[in-house]
């Protein structure tokens, strides 16, 4: 287990870095095919943009209530 510390410095780093590098290759991704309707891009958008969180859901738990 991660203490308190770790996950504050490792959920620091996953926004500032890992996010936006989600949604750099989110974007190329989406790009490399035929651009689909807009309802379809958008939810494709949505779905992308929560499921990024699910693989860091124990970094982000008590994130901002500063308990271990």
């Amino acid at each position: 287990m991660l203490s308190y510390k770790s996950r504050r410095r490792l959920s620091l780093l996953i926004l500032l870095v890992g996010l936006p590098l989600y949604i750099v290759v989110a974007v190329n991704v989406i790009a490399l095919f035929d651009r689909p309707s807009i309802l379809v891009e958008v939810l494709v958008y949505v779905s992308l943009g929560v499921l990024w969180a699910f693989p860091f859901k124990y970094v982000f738990r008590r994130r901002g209530s500063g308990r271990s």
